[in-house]
């Protein structure tokens, strides 16, 4: 059987599919999307026999990607979605009879869904056992399931000496407490913000920015590798700067299959 995983966090990307390689071996991931108008297009092309799609993409949601497929495509593709959402959302997934990861995957969550696609495979089972009708019926009332997008924190103005500097959230490698400020890792700077730790968790996009250590945020998108010595601890290697990030003994679940 052939597969194609979208998510645009390319380290969740590439967890899924190691993970899939040791508890599913014989499935081929045949293409990994990093937005939905990718993981659309791959899945016409490709025709594979599972789509494992993240439900908030940049182009076009997990939902959208579904319904914007031909006919032919839908038939021969089953579905589970991936989201990062509440137990609320969760509970809704299932009512609707659904497949669905929570992030972050767990392995006995993956291999329950992994046996459930065996199955369906076994008994011949397609992807749209309902109507067409019924399905985008069924697509519609789970879009309106999920929560709204929150609007979450985009710029950050920090000091650069008697200068303040409007940084975009993007642009920031990681943050890290001092004694008075917080700093905040630029690819070419370090700024000082006096915003703290704990209130820049509740503003900033939980999906974006990790939790590392008790005084440390990191942008995922900037994270290259885990390094895991022989003590048990582990550090992380960024794309924009050369300094190592450690990682606490509490987070360290976290980056375990890196």
């Amino acid at each position: 059987m052939k597969a194609v995983i979208a998510d645009d966090e390319p380290l969740l990307a590439k967890h899924l599919k190691a993970r899939l390689a040791v508890l599913w071996p014989q499935l081929e991931i045949v293409g990994i999307a990093a937005n939905g108008i990718e993981a659309r297009d791959m899945i016409q092309e490709l025709r594979p026999d599972i789509a494992f799609l993240d439900i908030r993409m940049p182009g076009l949601t997990g939902l959208e990607v579904v319904q914007t497929l031909s006919p032919e495509a839908r038939r021969a593709c089953r579905v589970v979605f991936v989201t990062a959402y509440d137990e609320f959302a969760v509970q809704a997934f299932e009512r609707e009879a659904v497949d669905y990861l929570l992030k972050p995957v767990a392995d006995d969550r993956l291999q329950s869904a992994i046996e459930r696609l065996q199955r369906a495979a076994s008994a011949g089972v397609q992807s749209d056992a309902q109507s067409d009708a019924q399905s985008d019926d069924l697509l519609l009332r789970l879009q309106a399931l999920l929560p709204k997008a929150a609007e979450h924190l985009r710029w950050v103005r920090a000091s650069v000496g008697n200068d303040v500097r409007l940084v975009a959230t993007d642009e920031i490698c990681y943050f890290q407490a001092t004694d008075k400020y917080t700093a905040v890792f630029t690819p070419d700077a370090e700024l000082l913000i006096r915003t703290s730790i704990k209130e820049l968790l509740e503003q900033l996009d939980p999906e974006q920015f990790w939790q590392v250590h008790r005084g440390t945020l990191v942008n995922a998108k900037q994270i290259v590798s885990a390094r895991h010595d022989a003590l048990g601890r582990v550090s992380l290697k960024l794309r924009d700067r050369k300094e190592a990030v450690a990682v606490s003994r509490g987070h360290a679940h976290l980056f375990r299959q890196m």
